[in-house]
């Protein structure tokens, strides 16, 4: 008896889930893309997706090939106040792009997004689900997204500029040279 429905789990499943995950999110975004619509895309069973991924979020992670500890360490300034929120933002940030674990895929983030369209709307789609939200609540300004926008630039530009261009001096100074003297600059786009 044959049996119909979705297929089952083959050593190749695992690269179709993620390939039409990467198709959805690029095309509809982070919070317009479910489960089930990338299981329905990879001709799976819904089910399959948790088993690899364990989570949309765990999926996306792996999509993007973003740290799994970056939508953590934005959740987890959240609740902070103005002053500490930035010190531990440009803190975490700078352990996660100094680190070997992650900075590559970080880096590697940032560059696709830079010349590949799909990356680039993953990407946007991350930031503008995740950072954005946290970091526009600390001002009530009418430009507070205009104002998140640049605090996300001025991380990314020192990432590329540390860790892509190398360009000196920031590439040799420590976490606490960078903490001290970017934290202040981006607690003046919150104000």
């Amino acid at each position: 008896m044959s049996r119909t429905g979705r297929r089952p789990g083959t050593p190749d499943t695992r690269d179709t889930i993620l390939a039409a995950a990467r198709r959805g999110f690029a095309e509809r975004g982070y919070d317009a893309t479910s489960l089930r619509s990338i299981a329905t895309a990879a001709n799976v069973d819904p089910a399959l997706v948790i088993h690899y991924f364990g989570s949309k979020e765990g999926l996306f992670i792996t999509a993007t090939g973003m740290p799994a500890a970056l939508p953590g360490l934005f959740r987890s300034l959240g609740t902070l106040p103005r002053q500490d929120f930035v010190q531990a933002l440009v803190r975490g940030y700078l352990e996660l792009v100094d680190s070997d674990s992650s900075r590559n895929a970080i880096i590697a983030l940032v560059r696709s997004a830079v010349s590949n369209d799909e990356a680039a709307a993953m990407l946007r789609e991350f930031l503008t689900a995740e950072l954005l939200p946290i970091i526009t609540r600390l001002t009530g300004r009418p430009d507070a997204q205009l104002r998140a926008s640049l605090i996300i630039a001025h991380l990314i530009g020192i990432a590329v500029l540390r860790h892509v261009l190398r360009v000196e001096p920031l590439a040799k100074a420590t976490p606490g040279e960078i903490v001290g003297l970017a934290a202040p600059v981006i607690e003046q786009y919150l104000r």
